[in-house]
């Protein structure tokens, strides 16, 4: 039998928890109720207790509830569930997750959610569910479903929208994965606008090498979501071509991934091939939103809501060293592909891009910066979206998947 888990603050949602137990129950899965609450339990007797959960985080409740600090509580609990979650699923104790709440409490158990694989289950009923949920999504496959009314009680809206929510993640708990045949070895590729003709010519390269190829939109979550999946072990190899997450974190843009992006092949050890695609652009929204002090940069209107700014020689030469130093740390095969007439369609000769003294100051500082010994470093006098350079890329990297130790 399927078991779902219901993660909740048990001292202000035990009514609600105790309605969707029963909803789930009635479909036929088995329900472990995680309390995340500080304070004492309503309506509902968890399997794992609030105690158990703080302590899971290195704390305890009493210790929470004496510090008084909302925020702190949260993310104990929050850590907590995320490790007894990964635990129960481990046990084969959780074929799906379902939540319930408002900011805090949806805070709290999509950082559980988060803890899970792709693939598994993950559903929160959100009063946050209508605006940016980036923060509570993450890079996994969390489905988020507006509440529209407030997490306050059973009525004749929350009672539909919680009796729905209780059908689909119980649905999706019983329900058996397609059978697929004998599957490929999957790739993961970063994609840009600016670098689609590239990665779609490496793509179907590797598709006829006898890869299944995952494409990401390298918009901050598409590279976070590459590199959990590399992380959960989905992935043979990496074709990063498209590394502008970096210049956004660098320099302030919408599109971040974060720090630690372009890092979790190396540390896995995967095989993987990296070039330079769209390190040329910073992003931001539309026109109006671009922060003032750059308005005396090279500005372009790629579109209504997507502004792009010019790196400049400062910039990237300080992306070519910290890629440096980020591939210099792989403990797996990785090659550095660099495409010397320019890094995306806008940055070749003609186009609002081009600039050869800032391009310059990448390549200069990725040759001085890598270590020989770890990165193999080609240069080809082309452009990115060259169809020739985007199948060499492709060919080296599976050359090294097929040279490296099955995994």
């Amino acid at each position: 039998m399927a078991t779902v888990v219901l993660v909740g603050t048990l001292d202000t949602k035990g009514h609600e928890y105790a309605f969707l137990r029963e909803r789930l129950m009635e479909h036929g899965v088995e329900v472990v109720v995680i309390d995340v609450g500080v304070g004492d339990p309503l309506a509902i007797r968890p399997e794992v207790s609030g105690e158990e959960v703080a302590e899971a985080a290195g704390t305890s409740r009493a210790s929470l509830t004496a510090a008084g600090d909302r925020g702190a509580a949260m993310d104990a609990m929050g850590r907590g569930a995320a490790a007894i979650v990964g635990r129960l699923h481990g046990q084969g104790r959780c074929d799906g997750v379902l939540a319930t709440g408002g900011s805090g409490g949806t805070s709290v158990a999509t950082r559980a959610m988060q803890a899970l694989p792709v693939g598994v289950p993950k559903l929160m009923v959100s009063t946050m569910a209508s605006g940016n949920v980036r923060p509570y999504v993450g890079a996994v496959d969390i489905a988020m479903m507006h509440s529209v009314v407030d997490i306050a009680g059973i009525n004749q809206v929350s009672s539909r929208i919680l009796g729905n929510a209780a059908a689909a993640i119980a649905g999706m708990a019983l329900a058996e994965p397609p059978a697929l045949g004998s599957p490929r070895p999957l790739v993961g590729a970063t994609m840009f606008g600016v670098t689609t003709a590239a990665v779609t010519a490496a793509r179907e390269r590797l598709e006829e090498l006898g890869y299944e190829v995952l494409v990401f939109h390298a918009t901050g979550a598409g590279g976070q979501s590459m590199e959990a999946l590399a992380r959960d072990g989905f992935l043979a190899g990496v074709l990063d071509l498209t590394t502008t997450e970096l210049c956004d974190d660098l320099v302030g843009g919408v599109l971040s991934a974060g720090p630690d992006r372009l890092e979790a092949a190396g540390e896995l050890g995967l095989p993987q091939v990296v070039s330079v695609g769209a390190l040329d652009m910073v992003n931001f929204g539309p026109r109006d939103t671009v922060p003032a002090e750059f308005e005396h940069r090279n500005l372009y209107v790629h579109n209504p809501t997507v502004t792009l700014m010019r790196t400049t020689p400062e910039e990237t030469g300080e992306l070519g060293r910290r890629i440096a130093a980020k591939l210099n740390r792989a403990t797996g095969p990785v090659a550095l592909y660099l495409p010397l007439r320019g890094v995306s369609a806008i940055a070749t000769e003609g186009q609002p891009f081009h600039d050869p003294a800032a391009d310059e100051a990448l390549f200069d500082a990725l040759r001085s910066g890598v270590d020989p010994d770890v990165v193999k470093l080609e240069e080809r006098d082309t452009h990115i979206n060259d169809t020739a350079f985007a199948h060499e890329a492709a060919d080296a990297l599976h050359a090294m998947i097929t040279a490296a130790p099955r995994r």
